[in-house]
C-alpha cells in the first residue's frame, strides 16, 4: 500500500519518529530533565513550580512549552509561504535540522536556551507531519497513537476488519521506533553528550533526501501511466 502523499510514507514516519524520540531523551537527559516534545509533562511541572513560588524552575519549563507553539505557527508560516516552491514539508524539516545543529553547539550552561530551541524544533515537526498513509499519526509523542493502536486492534479481534489491524500495527510500530529513537539517544549522550542532538538533525536531512527520491519515483510512474 502505497502512501497518498511522501509525507505520509512508513519509511518518512520511521525516520521522523525514531528523530522524535531522541529529541525528547536528549532534552530530558543531558539538558536538565525537561521534555522537547511532552508539553503535557512540561505543563504539569510548570504549574507545580509555580505553585510552589519557584519562579526560575518554573520558567525553565514554560520557555520550551511557548517555544513548541511557536514552531507550529512557523510551520504553518512555511506552508503559506513556500508552498509553491519546494515542498513546504521539506522546507520545515530542513528548518528544524539547522535548529537542531545549532543546539549541538549551546554549552550545558544554557540549557533554557537548548531547550526551547529543541522544542521549537519538534513544534515544526509535529504541525507539519501529522499523517501515515492516511492515518493521524504522531511522530513527537505517544500518548494519541496508543489510544489509536489499542482502539483499532480492539475493533479488530471484534470485526476481523483486517484494515482495524494493519492500522493497530501502524500505530504500534511508530511507537516502538519513538522508543528507540529514545534509547539510541541514551546511549549516544554517554559518548557524544551535548553534541548527541546532531544525530536526530542527521536523521531529518536523511527524511529531507527520501522526500526527493519519492516525488522522483511518485512523478516516474505518473509518466509511464
Amino acid at each position: 500500500m502505497k502512501a497518498k502523499q511522501t509525507s505520509e510514507s512508513i519509511e518518512l514516519g520511521i525516520l521522523l519518529a525514531i528523530s522524535g524520540g531522541m529529541m525528547d531523551a536528549y532534552s530530558y537527559i543531558m539538558r536538565g530533565e525537561v521534555f522537547a516534545n511532552a508539553q503535557t509533562g512540561n505543563m504539569l511541572l510548570f504549574g507545580v513550580y509555580l505553585s510552589e513560588g519557584k519562579f526560575a524552575q518554573a520558567l525553565h519549563y514554560f520557555c520550551p512549552i511557548l517555544a513548541f507553539t511557536l514552531g507550529i505557527l512557523l510551520s504553518d508560516m512555511v506552508r503559506i509561504k513556500f508552498g509553491k516552491k519546494l515542498h513546504w514539508r521539506q522546507t520545515a524539516v530542513v528548518i528544524e535540522s539547522i535548529i537542531l545543529f545549532g543546539v549541538g553547539w549551546i554549552s550545558l550552561r544554557n540549557n533554557l536556551l537548548a531547550n526551547s530551541l529543541t522544542s521549537l524544533a519538534c513544534g515544526i515537526q509535529v504541525e507539519a507531519f501529522r499523517k501515515i498513509h492516511g492515518k493521524g499519526i504522531a511522530t513527537t509523542m505517544c500518548i494519541g497513537n496508543l489510544r489509536s493502536a489499542t482502539q483499532n486492534m480492539c475493533d479488530f479481534i471484534n470485526k476481523r476488519n483486517k484494515k482495524n489491524l494493519y492500522a493497530g500495527l501502524l500505530y504500534f510500530g511508530i511507537i516502538t521506533c519513538f522508543v528507540t529513537g529514545a534509547v539510541i539517544g541514551n546511549r549516544c549522550i554517554t559518548i557524544f553528550a551535548e553534541k548527541t542532538i546532531w544525530i536526530s538533525a542527521c536523521i531529518l536531512l536523511a527524511a529531507f533526501i527520501l522526500m526527493f527520491i519519492d516525488r522522483e519515483e511518485q512523478k516516474k510512474g505518473e509518466d509511464e501511466a
